[in-house]
């Protein structure tokens, strides 16, 4: 079993959490120890571990990540008005080769996913996405996976893997399960024209930083529709990290980030939220422990919905253009959209399902002035692949 490879939670960070006030999250999460085992699986909404594998870093890492400290500012957090059960399981060190780390990732992932958990991991690198992805094969036949990251990361095809490049190994890896790949927060000076292209050619979205951070709510519909969400902490402005040398002075703020962070718990199909490429410093570690928190926030809040114009809880609209007529419904319990493109029919799509794209208030206005969002024409394009 993989699970046996996990470290239980070090001494030290269980000294700490015997000493916080009962309100604290560290007293209500159930614990990987040495003394007593894994904590029982059954009825839990989350579980936290963390990935010490670092030897594909793009940029070698000083010093090792110091997840002690990170679980430190996690516990010392108040708990949420939550009804989650959270696990922390401990750690995965340093298989003997790369490979062999990847593939403990990849059962431990596959094990909670299996029992409808939904991991959360810390990982020194983002490169951890990959094993991470493969863990769907035998959970879900087509996965949507959401960066939020200041690069696209693809590489060249015969470049080993590395956290720039794990990209172009989840999509030219066999079996192909991607639907789609979406980028929140690119910053253009960082990634090659020829990278930008590839993004148009293969009807991945992308959406830049300074687009996302005059309208943090643009995020919530990218990340409605995604099974994976992968945090590069890159993405974050260096003031904020504490961080300068790997870091760039423009990014996301604290506060733009959490908001991103609960958006993707807030969604019913996000079942793996993963934070990587941090380094060592109190500001970095409070960072890290806050985004969890929102996280696990947004889980709380999440709602099952389904348009449909027989349900009472929404309202259809139908808006005619040149070619064809759109439906939009809006929920009348979350207040969130939807959009039916009649083009897409579900036989040609990968997914066989409903052609029901996430939106927003601000497409059905512009539809209504008949301007179409480019991404549903790529939505089209993609169903028939």
């Amino acid at each position: 079993m993989a699970f046996d490879f996990l470290v239980p939670v070090s001494d030290k960070v269980l000294a700490y959490s015997e000493l916080l006030p009962p309100q604290a999250l560290g007293k209500s999460i159930h614990k990987h120890t040495e003394k007593k085992g894994l904590p029982v699986f059954a009825n839990a909404t989350v579980a936290i571990f963390a990935v010490n594998e670092s030897r594909n870093a793009f940029e070698k890492k000083p010093e090792r990540l110091d997840v002690d400290e990170i679980r430190i500012q996690l516990y010392r957090l108040m708990t949420g008005n939550w009804n989650s059960t959270i696990l922390d399981i401990g750690d995965i060190e340093e298989g003997d080769t790369v490979e062999d780390t990847y593939f403990v990732v990849k059962e431990v992932v596959a094990g909670l996913l299996e029992e409808q958990i939904i991991p959360i991991i810390i990982g020194a690198t983002q490169d951890i996405t990959f094993p991470t992805y493969r863990a769907f094969d035998k959970i879900k036949e087509m996965v949507n996976l959401v960066s939020i990251d200041s690069r696209f990361d693809f590489g060249e095809e015969e470049e080993l893997i590395s956290s720039h490049s794990y990209m172009t190994r989840i999509i030219t890896d066999k079996p192909n399960n991607l639907f789609n790949f979406s980028n929140i927060g690119y910053q253009s000076y960082f990634n090659a024209q020829e990278e930008i292209d590839l993004m148009e050619r293969l009807f991945f979205d992308a959406y830049r930083l300074g687009d996302i951070a005059a309208n943090i709510s643009l995020a919530e519909p990218i990340l409605r529709s995604s099974h994976i969400v992968s945090l590069d902490l890159r993405a974050i402005r260096a003031s904020e990290m504490g961080l300068y040398k790997n870091f760039s002075p423009n990014g996301f703020t604290g506060r733009e980030i959490c908001a991103i962070a609960r958006y993707a718990g807030i969604s019913d199909k996000v079942s793996l939220f993963g934070i990587y490429e941090g380094e060592n410093s109190l500001q970095a570690f409070q960072m890290i422990a806050q985004i969890i928190w929102y996280f696990i926030e947004g889980i709380s809040f999440r709602i099952t919905e389904f348009p449909s114009s027989k349900s009472e809880d929404f309202t259809k609209f139908t808006v005619p253009t040149d070619t064809e007529e759109l439906i939009f419904y809006k929920s009348h319990v979350t207040e969130r959209w939807w959009v039916e493109v009649p083009s897409i029919l579900p036989e040609h799509t990968k997914t066989n399902s409903a052609a029901l794209l996430p939106c927003t208030e601000e497409d059905y206005l512009d539809a209504c002035n008949q301007k179409i969002p480019e991404r549903w024409f790529k939505a089209y394009r993609k169903g028939f692949n």
